[in-house]
């Protein structure tokens, strides 16, 4: 199958330190590309690919900062992806959200359009009111229910290659991961340490919009002798970190569509402390990969628990449910599902019937969840707000 892979210009594909979209990009071009399909990467320049890569410019967007308008690249790139070269593909598979419709919707070729992001958001209700037709697919059931009339083709869980290994014995510290900012409440994560007593090391972006608040919340947390902050870090130094630690704690604050961290931690058979809150519940499976909690109290209470899981099930979760094997073979369904038969082609106004019939026929497309019926979303207890 000839495939088109569309990624956002701000972190290279695959990233060098933080970026989970990027990342996932990555890891579904590249197995693609070992079960032999033709594919074809839209990203930035210092991707690095076995695909064919065609580059909208020569850096992301993180690593440019020189680069003044960032939208031209990115038009640059969707008018090939969508107008000169959709013709050279069966399927685009776009990771660039609601940014892509306006040319998708008039594109002749089939698009997908995973949505990476949160869904909850009132702004968000007119885009997809507006581009109903739309075939997306969602990261987790939870993601999906403020939209429940979006074309859904299914839910397709992100998946990981074998990059971490296993580490069966449980560290002496805990472990946080990911991003700096008030949605995930690092502070929590701090307090936690320090009511228990265990070391905390942790390893985060900050983001420019983010750094008032790392300054002025974060930082005076900082200087304690439990907590060490590693800043970002790549892929081998994260498998340490996970690996060896005794937990990884998920004070998201907020309705999480995945958590790529989550399911990094159980590759390497280490437990995961999370609130309930988005898909969290959909991926630990609470008292066995982890707690699952209500609030900070709770989470205090779980470390105590920590000797019942068994870092083998840890494992096994992964290599069962969130593998890049099972990733793209979920991802090829859909890609199968879309991509429909040439018809006799019957010219009409100088257009082929086949594709006209596609564009008119693709809201009729929409099929069953490929998982579960969706949970409930954030159902918080109160203690999320303050630390006591």
């Amino acid at each position: 199958m000839k495939i088109a892979q569309i990624a956002p210009l701000w972190e290279s594909v695959p990233p060098k330190l933080y970026g989970g979209t990027e990342r996932i990009v990555s890891y579904v071009t590249e197995e693609l590309i070992r079960q032999g399909h033709d594919v074809t990467l839209f990203a930035s320049g210092d991707s690095q690919t076995l695909a064919r890569l065609w580059a909208a410019c020569p850096q992301s967007f993180r690593s440019e900062m020189g680069l003044v308008n960032r939208d031209a690249p990115l038009i640059l790139m969707q008018e090939h992806a969508f107008g000169v070269d959709a013709g050279k593909f069966d399927i685009i598979h776009s990771h660039l959200d609601f940014v892509s419709f306006p040319l998708s919707r008039r594109c002749t070729t089939p698009v997908l359009t995973t949505l990476h992001g949160r869904l909850d958001l009132p702004e968000l209700v007119p885009i997809y009111q507006e581009y109903a037709d739309m075939p997306v697919v969602s990261i987790s059931d939870a993601q999906r229910l403020p939209l429940p009339n979006a074309n859904w083709q299914g839910t397709v869980y992100h998946g990981l290659p074998d990059l971490y290994h296993f580490h069966p014995n449980p560290g002496s510290y805990l472990a946080y991961l990911g991003r700096i900012c008030p949605e995930k409440r690092p502070d929590h994560a701090i307090a936690i340490a320090k009511r228990v007593g265990i070391p905390l090391r942790m390893a985060a972006k900050i983001d420019p919009l983010d750094r008032e608040y790392f300054d002025t919340q974060i930082a005076p947390l900082l200087d304690h002798p439990l907590v060490d902050y590693l800043g970002e870090i790549n892929d081998a130094e994260k498998c340490d970190l996970l690996g060896n630690a005794a937990a990884v704690l998920c004070t998201y604050d907020w309705p999480e569509p995945f958590g790529i961290v989550l399911i990094e931690a159980l590759a390497c058979g280490t437990p995961v402390l999370a609130y309930r809150c988005g898909s969290i519940p959909e991926i630990i499976e609470d008292g066995v990969t982890g707690f699952v909690c209500a609030n900070l109290e709770e989470m205090v209470a779980a470390i105590q628990r920590l000797p019942l899981i068994q870092r083998q099930r840890c494992r096994d979760a992964f290599t069962t449910r969130f593998t890049v094997e099972r990733m793209v073979h979920d991802y090829l369904s859909i890609y199968e599902r879309m991509v429909e038969p040439m018809r006799p082609v019957v010219h009409l106004n100088g257009r082929s019937s086949s594709r006209l019939l596609h564009h008119r026929n693709r809201r009729q497309s929409n099929a069953p969840f490929l998982t579960s019926e969706p949970r409930a979303r954030c159902q918080l207890k109160e203690g999320l707000e303050e630390i006591p």
